[in-house]
């Protein structure tokens, strides 16, 4: 934790409890007195004497009266089930202000389901925003519920035994364990809240009409038709029955307890059917109405009351204005699809209705199908980071797939991706490729930093898949649910055409993959399995005589060569022995090879399904080699190792600090530094710069340019110059005195008012001009960039960027991706430069970024690598009082 994080508002926050279980987190309030002692009253003489060490209730009636006293000296939360007190932790600050003591007390029917942990996790929150590092508790030897809570917790807690007593003592500090500790309940809350969605024992349809074709008919009716066994309560004030099933006026009058309701009534009427599904204590909603956000103001005013009637009740929320949601392996059917999709391995969410169901047919009519799908809509709840944690322990998942249009959490959501894609690949589709709104004065990192580009970096640290459209996000699934990831990156084509197998080749190619020359063994057995007329060497081309069992044969021969780490089988119909011969083919091949196989079949997409073996067929040789490019990269992310922050030495993060902090207390806020100022920032972390000296005449130029030595530049300053080659802001090769004054002059009298000073440094010799960024995103964090640099940085757009802080060797990948690499490394007879001194660079800047997210925008432009080294001759760095970072360790629900 940081002392950065904020503390709890006094509406406080909603969390999910090991059940699913929703609560209310809140700071306690002196109204809360008749709640507590409602709570004190439900206790058992054993727990009252547990929690206060003496028996009867005095002592705990007032402490009540104590804690809700406007003398009370600490800061307690309580938490609500409705308007009913359940639980209540409590933290007094020592004299010191460095530890706080700590009590938590329990309604008794809430033992077991995890609301003390939850309770001490936000506790620990707000204690570490009020500048408290540690806490202390004393507890009975024999209070082993509460010992247990704190030794589940993920502190690292030291106990001391006096008296019949533990006094106990542990640190506040977010270690790996206690976030891991937390994130493993969370996802425990998560997959029970998300079951009573995707599960229900039961489900109410209101609005369930009796016109077909009508949203509450068909919803209705795809749940009868679908198989789902659960009892179905249609609802409708109207009609006594409906598909034959008995219909209730309103949910109150259902009979029976109602898990999930699917609400599709008019707009106007879903706050009080809420309300409703509320006192009669339902779990959860979809709803399917439209006429919320999507609108406008006023809707949107209602969706967040609508939200807000589910989170005091405990509900989950779908939607609302989406399509509902499936769960084929349950037969579980409550949208109002045209039919049920067809059962699979692919999990679906979209934000898009329209997306989804394109989704849908295409995953259907490959034979890909899905396992469940989820319509969210506006997402007012219910969102891909709750579905992650669902799908990641769903065993009929294989595939997830994500139609985003905007992130809720991005760095939540990379973090989730990144530990479920470990264990099952995701695949996106994300919406917005265009240039992101603009700032009013922008450095040439945050003009280059679009939305799209945050998108890409946060994606690609998540090792995600990122599909370009719906064909490519089902052509990609389809070969990820049913073949395994490849090893590396060599590829045989056999075919029974040439021409496909050369496209098929050429593909390869230009994504990146390699068509090696097979080995001699290899070309040997197949020229004893084709014949003369075959090529053997890669493609391998059967000739169109070539039927099912010299494919079979042929494919056998390719897995079997150890320089192969997967295969392209390409048919071209009507020639050998027909498709369905062929098919069964490459499935026999296929089963017994532990390597991918994909197939071409010309004008088909499809799945063969052979017995064990499952290969996704593709029209194009295109499409094939691009599904097989997406799950080459997602088996390189996945088994690259983790590796650790890169740690630049040297550097001086206390010293980084109080100089932001002094920069922000004094200067206007979001000011652009001076030059001064920001290459002592630099300096801290080590960030190599020319020697520049400020001036503010004619004169103090040739001053300084008396200590630099010549030939000299000549560079303007002011708060509003940010491109100033673009106005005639800078002198490059200034040789003499005279030079220098007329050069001053000159710029003084061109920009007026606009410049306020300028900086003499001296010429650096010739080399290649690189830029090296970085930016505090508000949504996604920092971000770091490298690229072409000079006046030509934004005309050739030939940048990189990736999330900060860079792992071990990432500022290499960053700087070897670029187009303009081969230039580092010697092009067209001129000397090679250091390359590795430009990726010291970077990691610095990362680094600087990262550990102050007050540096919203930074450019060190030109940064001209030599053969001896890399040093910024320009710099302009911008400060910013950074946005409020979440805890790491909060479960609050977004």
């Amino acid at each position: 934790m940081s002392a950065s994080d904020t503390g709890m508002t006094g509406a406080g926050e909603h969390a999910l409890l090991r059940d699913g279980e929703m609560v209310h987190i809140r700071p306690l309030v002196p109204s809360d007195r008749p709640a507590l002692h409602a709570m004190v009253d439900r206790m058992s003489q054993h727990s009252a004497y547990m929690r206060f060490f003496t028996g009867g209730f005095r002592t705990p009636h007032a402490y009540v009266d104590r804690l809700t006293g406007g003398e009370w000296p600490g800061h307690a939360l309580l938490a609500l089930a409705g308007d009913e007190a359940i639980g209540m932790a409590e933290m007094i600050p020592a004299a010191d202000g460095g530890s706080a003591e700590i009590g938590v007390l329990i309604d008794e029917r809430m033992h077991g389901r995890g609301l003390g942990t939850l309770l001490l996790e936000q506790l620990a929150i707000e204690a570490t925003t009020r500048g408290i590092g540690e806490f202390t508790a004393t507890v009975l030897w024999e209070n082993r519920a509460m010992m247990d809570v704190l030794a589940s917790a993920g502190f690292g807690v030291e106990r001391n035994i006096s008296d019949r007593q533990f006094d106990l003592r542990f640190p506040l500090h977010c270690t790996g364990t206690l976030i891991q500790t937390i994130e493993a309940r969370e996802h425990t809350a998560e997959v029970a809240s998300l079951a009573r969605v995707l599960r229900p024992w039961s489900v109410a349809v209101i609005g369930a009409g009796r016109r077909p074709g009508g949203v509450g008919h068909t919803i209705l009716r795809n749940l009868r038709d679908g198989g789902y066994r659960g009892p179905i309560y249609p609802v409708n004030p109207h009609a006594r029955k409906i598909l034959g099933m008995p219909a209730f006026p309103g949910i109150a009058a259902v009979p029976g307890a109602v898990c999930l309701a699917v609400v599709a009534t008019p707009a106007a009427t879903v706050l009080d059917v809420a309300r409703q599904c509320a006192a009669k204590g339902v779990k959860a909603l979809v709803v399917v109405t439209a006429g919320f956000a999507e609108t406008g103001a006023e809707g949107a005013r209602r969706e967040a009351e609508l939200l807000a009637v589910c989170r005091e009740a405990g509900m989950r929320l779908v939607g609302p204005n989406c399509l509902g949601v499936v769960n084929t392996a349950e037969g579980f059917n409550a949208s109002f699809l045209p039919a049920m999709p067809a059962a699979g391995r692919l999990a679906v969410m979209s934000q898009s209705g329209a997306v989804g169901l394109a989704l849908l047919d295409q995953a259907g009519a490959t034979g890909l199908g899905v396992s469940s799908f989820v319509s969210v809509g506006n997402k007012a709840d219910i969102s891909g980071n709750d579905l992650l944690q669902y799908w990641e322990d769903d065993p009929g998942t294989a595939v997830i797939a994500l139609y985003l249009e905007s992130f809720g959490n991005p760095r939540k959501f990379a973090a989730l991706a990144e530990r479920v894609g470990a264990r099952k690949p995701i695949v996106v589709l994300k919406s917005g490729r265009s240039q992101a709104g603009g700032r009013a004065v922008r450095s040439h990192t945050a003009a280059a930093a679009t939305s799209d580009i945050a998108v890409e970096a946060l994606l690609r640290r998540a090792r995600i898949v990122r599909a370009e459209t719906v064909r490519d996000l089902v052509d990609t699934a389809r070969l990820l649910a049913h073949q395994p990831l490849p090893r590396g990156r060599r590829v045989a084509v056999v075919g029974n055409s040439g021409g496909p197998g050369v496209l098929a080749a050429d593909a390869c190619a230009a994504n990146g993959l390699q068509i090696p020359e097979l080995a001699a063994a290899t070309q040997a057995a197949l020229r004893t399995a084709l014949g003369p007329a075959a090529a053997v060497a890669n493609p391998v081309d059967l000739t169109a005589d070539g039927g099912a069992p010299q494919m079979t044969d042929a494919l056998r021969a390719v897995l079997d060569d150890s320089g192969v780490d997967a295969v392209i089988a390409v048919y071209t119909p009507p020639f050998g022995s027909g498709a369905a011969a062929t098919k069964a083919a490459i499935a026999a091949a296929a089963r017994e090879s532990g390597k991918p196989v994909l197939a071409c079949v010309i004008g088909e997409d499809g799945l063969i399904d052979h017995g064990a073996a499952r290969v996704p067929y593709y029209a194009s040789p295109e499409q094939a080699v691009t599904a097989l490019r997406h799950a080459v990269d997602q088996a390189e992310r996945r088994h690259r190792p983790a590796v650790p922050p890169s740690a630049p030495r040297g550097v001086e993060r206390d010293r980084a600090r109080a100089l932001i902090k002094a920069r922000l207390r004094y200067d206007p806020p979001r000011s652009w530094l001076d030059p001064t100022t920001t290459q002592r920032l630099l300096h801290c972390y080590g960030i190599a710069t020319v020697e520049t000296i400020s001036v503010d005449g004619a004169d103090s130029a040739v001053e300084a340019a008396s200590l630099t030595g010549y030939p000299v530049a000549l560079k303007a300053v002011g708060h509003d110059l940010v491109h100033k080659s673009d106005v005639g802001g800078v002198r490059l090769g200034l040789r003499t005195p005279g030079q220098l004054r007329a050069a001053y002059r000159g710029m003084a009298a061109s920009l007026g008012g606009a410049m306020s000073g300028a900086v003499v440094q001296r010429m650096v010799g010739e080399g290649v001009e690189m830029i090296i960024g970085a930016l505090e995103d508000p949504a996604f964090g920092p971000l770091a960039m490298v690229g072409m640099g000079g006046i030509a940085a934004d005309l050739l757009g030939d940048r990189v960027f990736r999330t900060a802080p860079l792992g071990e060797g990432e500022a290499g990948e960053m700087v070897r991706s670029l187009r303009c690499a081969p230039l580092l490394s010697g092009y067209r007879g001129r000397p090679p430069v250091a390359v590795s001194a430009l990726e010291e660079q970077l990691e610095r800047v990362a680094a600087l970024v990262a550990d102050n997210p007050e540096v919203a925008e930074l450019d060190l432009n030109p940064v001209i690598v030599t053969p001896n080294g890399a040093v910024a001759v320009d710099v302009r760095l911008r400060l910013a009082p950074p946005p409020p970072a979440p805890s790491p360790i909060s479960r609050a629900l977004g």
